[in-house]
């Protein structure tokens, strides 16, 4: 039988100063909640997955080659597999991301554009 969880009993992963995550794998997708504070910038990358972005509180700005949208409370966003993307935080943000296929460069730790330092605007 499955065992049930919290995001506050998972291992929280200090990204940066200004980014926080907590995250849960299964075999084929990735769950994560994501602390922003405002300013902090997700720098432009792309992945093999499909990802939802879920906007619990604050503002969440997302910029692509052709164009961008803010993300706010309540609102979500499809990016599909291998489009480039950035994020930047306009206001202390808490994400709710989901992917599939899961993020194996997070599960090993080796996704350095989170973890390269702290990105402000």
């Amino acid at each position: 039988m499955p065992a049930a969880t919290s995001f506050d009993k998972l291992e929280t992963e200090k990204l940066s100063t200004l980014i926080t995550r907590h995250m849960l794998n299964g075999e084929d997708a990735t769950l994560a909640r994501i602390f922003l504070a405002r300013g902090a910038v997700v720098p432009r990358h792309s992945h093999r997955s499909e990802q939802f972005s879920m906007i619990l509180s604050g503002a969440l700005k997302f910029e692509f080659d052709d164009g961008e949208t803010t993300l706010r409370a309540g609102e979500i966003l499809l990016i599909p597999a291998h489009v480039p993307h950035k994020a930047v935080a306009l206001e202390d943000t808490v994400d709710i991301d989901f992917f599939a296929p899961r993020r194996e460069d997070w599960i090993r730790k080796d996704d350095a554009y989170l973890r390269r330092g702290d990105h402000k605007e």
